[in-house]
């Protein structure tokens, strides 16, 4: 089984459950909170990590005690970590997210370190890119790291999953150098300047092939989700859960799937147990604290073939 690779974010998650979202300049009462580690990165991580992958996690972090705490979280979780940068002088990722009684979320996020993850450090790391199975990455470090992480990988024929979370346009050059291209309705939207609907979700599917990745897999929420390659296609429902948070249900996807990609599994088997994994996760508080291990998405499986 080859390694995955994941460079990312790393954030810190103060989490406040309430009945509902306060309207601008009320004042409500929480009915819960607590911190736990989160960031995109971070989320795909843990998820690859604990749905049996090989992942090495490649973040950067501050000196504070949000920073040192992660890095000591991830080292006991049993995350390589050790190419991660540590910066003096800025505050590590945190993200404030509210999460309301119907499972929706609100999240406000503050880069602070995770903007220093920059392209000459990647440049450094060329070597660990070039022996990765699967590179993965994500939108919560600047687009220019991105960018060279993604030419560094097809400079020696690597493949990269390329999540554009959060949203935002992607230049041409890096979408060709993208085998698998994951994204939810609005990423697809803002990459096309199309709107999606629901009688042309394969038009846009073909539009982003037609830009340049080997794959597009578009997530549709609690409608389960759509991959096509340029002679295959794969529909996968989703799950039939309740939701408690939807925090990091799109990362858990996006993990899940890293893993099942890099063991040879074919797509029908990848996208099932992705979506088994992130119904899962749905049904539990926090990002991390809510991504279930291998053996857990095994069993739901079991019981809900």
């Amino acid at each position: 089984m080859g390694k995955i690779l994941i460079i990312g974010s790393s954030n810190t998650d103060l989490i406040t459950t309430m009945s509902r979202f306060p309207a601008p300049g009320e004042t409500i009462e929480g009915s819960g909170f607590f911190t736990a580690m989160g960031g995109k990165g971070a989320n795909q991580a843990i998820a690859a990590f604990r749905s049996g992958g090989d992942v090495s996690f490649i973040t950067s972090l501050g000196t504070d005690v949000n920073g040192l705490t992660a890095l000591e979280y991830y080292k006991q979780q049993g995350l390589d970590v050790s190419m991660s940068l540590i910066t003096d002088g800025v505050p590590s990722g945190t993200a404030v997210i509210w999460v309301n009684e119907a499972g929706e979320n609100s999240i406000v996020i503050t880069p602070g370190a995770n903007n220093k993850l920059n392209p000459e450090y990647i440049q450094g790391l060329e070597d660990a890119i070039k022996e990765a199975g699967l590179i993965v990455l994500q939108m919560e470090i600047p687009h220019e790291t991105v960018s060279v992480a993604c030419m560094i990988a097809k400079k020696y024929g690597r493949k990269v999953m390329l999540n554009v979370a959060p949203a935002r346009k992607i230049d041409g050059a890096l979408l060709q150098a993208v085998e698998i291209l994951v994204v939810n309705e609005t990423e697809a939207e803002t990459i096309t300047g199309r709107k999606l609907e629901e009688d042309n979700i394969e038009e846009m599917v073909d539009l982003l092939l037609s830009m340049g990745p080997k794959v597009v897999l578009l997530t549709l929420g609690d409608k389960g989700c759509f991959l096509k390659t340029g002679n295959e296609k794969y529909v996968v429902p989703a799950f039939r859960v309740t939701p408690v948070d939807t925090t990091a249900a799109g990362d858990t996807f996006c993990g899940a799937v890293a893993a099942e990609y890099i063991r040879g599994k074919g797509w029908n088997e990848i996208l099932k147990f992705a979506t088994a994994a992130a119904a899962i996760s749905v049904t539990r508080i926090g990002a991390q604290p809510s991504i279930p291990k291998q053996n857990e998405v095994r069993e739901f499986l079991t019981f809900n073939s």
